[in-house]
């Protein structure tokens, strides 16, 4: 059985972790707290999960999702991850990060800023453009009519294959955007973020709508950079 890893376990680590039990999986939780503080969703999740700490949840995990702020990205154990292949959740909010300047002037993404720190690791760029609410709640069992699409982006082809196995049985098909690079596509206010699956107004998220891979695939083509939509 394959184990998901979870190198953070707030909103985004927490909704993975259910869907993941959901479908059969074991999943080992950490944070930067300690193991202790998640026993209450460990409690809730069951026998088939467990909590550790980062570098603990990295060994143990087949496929590793690391899912903390992107500010941190430098704390990612290297060593439990060599060989391992590393879904990557994070964005970049200046506001909460700090200003990175190969992000500012656009010259990377968030997931190869990580991939540079795991170079042993195989760095696929997952989970980010998606709210946590809308991600449990959109999940469909395979031949489902209503079932949503999720984007990855990545530089190796058995690592994807890896990744959609895993979004498959979570209830989700997959659009592949291109390597790693491509995935500023579907990063914060582009048109592939968040708002493909529901829109925000004065009083909160709007139901999740079904996102379908022509939909998502639509989105990615017409994301623009940054400097281009300041230029506007």
């Amino acid at each position: 059985m394959t184990t998901i890893g979870l190198i953070g376990s707030g909103k985004i680590g927490s909704t993975v972790a259910r869907l993941a039990v959901a479908a059969g999986y074991d999943v080992v939780l950490s944070n930067s707290r300690g193991p202790e503080t998640l026993r209450e969703l460990v409690d809730e999740l069951g026998p088939h999960a467990r909590a550790a700490t980062p570098a603990e949840a990295g060994e143990a995990g087949d496929l590793v999702v690391v899912t903390i702020p992107l500010g941190k990205y430098r704390e990612v154990p290297v060593e439990p991850l060599a060989g391992k292949v590393v879904i990557d959740t994070n964005n970049y909010y200046p506001d909460r990060d700090g200003h990175f300047a190969p992000l500012d002037d656009e010259s990377t993404t968030t997931s190869e800023l990580l991939q540079e720190h795991l170079p042993t690791s195989n760095v696929i760029k997952g989970f980010n453009n998606i709210y946590f609410e809308h991600l449990l709640a959109l999940a469909r069992p395979a031949g489902s009519p209503e079932r949503s699409a999720l984007a990855i982006a990545g530089d190796d082809a058995e690592a994807k294959r890896a990744v959609i196995e895993f979004f498959d049985a979570i209830g989700y098909d997959t659009v592949d955007a291109g390597p790693l690079a491509e995935g500023w596509r579907y990063q914060r206010d582009t048109a592939a973020y968040a708002p493909v699956y529901a829109s925000k107004g004065p009083e909160g998220w709007s139901k999740p709508a079904q996102v379908t891979k022509d939909t998502l695939k639509a989105a990615l083509a017409s994301s623009r950079r940054y400097a281009e939509m300041g230029a506007d």
